[in-house]
């Protein structure tokens, strides 16, 4: 992706869902590896307190913008950000996609379960939807051993996709620093999707997503989890808007 909006750090690439699927169809053509980001107001604010995010950023194939405020934000930039793009709603889009071309997909992470969960839901949904392995890894830290066995196990079963359930941004930093080693052509860290695909949380009602209100539907879902990650995020996003009003936003720089 050679157009990039940039905002509060981070390049956005200014696709709508159908071209993102699109793009991701291309790159498992290319068959060289490759990872995308699905990025929310969250990672943002992550990318501003960890510079090493920037160089995984910068190797991304593209950024997606997979959050209201993110959107709402680049309307003050010369190209606005078209629609929010949520990983949520995309990995049952490449399901589909991946059905109807014979794709090979591989869950990696998320709690115990889930992702056998999700395996089976998805393939009743999508008929002939190719599910080559599912692994769910302890929390600790792997040893050297686990870990190259891990990389083996999916470099066995040769997928198309990889959805890597880790987290933000041990999922992203996971897949920089292994997605050349894997020579998986897509990989994407995809958050609570998995979750949502073995139905262990339900997605907010269509009118708050589009109202940018799903963060509240997740609160109530999950309070001490996300209660003071959402706290920060509100703080984070209030500095950004009056940055934003103090400074013309310059495409060309990371602010």
């Amino acid at each position: 992706m050679n157009k990039r909006v940039w905002v509060w750090g981070v390049p956005f690439a200014p696709m709508t869902l159908e071209e993102t699927v699109d793009a991701i169809d291309a790159l498992i053509e290319e068959r060289r590896p490759s990872y995308f980001i699905t990025a929310n107001l969250h990672y943002v604010m992550l990318t501003r307190d960890h510079p090493d995010l920037g160089p995984i950023n910068e190797r991304a194939a593209f950024i997606l913008a997979d959050g209201a405020p993110v959107v709402w934000a680049a309307r003050k930039r010369p190209t606005p950000l078209p629609e929010r793009v949520a990983g949520s709603d995309l990995i049952f889009h490449l399901c589909d996609l991946s059905a109807r071309k014979g794709r090979r997909l591989f869950f990696l992470g998320a709690p115990e379960g889930v992702a056998e969960e999700a395996s089976d839901k998805l393939r009743a949904r999508y008929p002939g939807l190719q599910v080559v392995g599912t692994e769910c890894p302890p929390f600790r830290k792997p040893t050297d051993e686990e870990h190259e066995q891990l990389l083996d196990r999916i470099r066995a079963a040769n997928p198309d996709i990889l959805f890597v359930a880790f987290g933000q941004p041990k999922g992203e930093r996971w897949i920089f620093a292994n997605h050349e080693r894997l020579g998986v052509p897509v990989c994407v860290q995809v958050g609570a999707s998995l979750e949502f695909a073995a139905g262990r949380f339900a997605r907010a009602p269509r009118w708050m997503q589009r109202t940018g209100l799903e963060w509240a539907f997740r609160l109530l879902q999950e309070p001490r989890r996300l209660f003071s990650r959402y706290a920060r995020n509100a703080g984070f996003m209030g500095r950004m808007i009056v940055h934003d009003l103090l400074h013309k936003p310059d495409p060309s720089r990371t602010a």
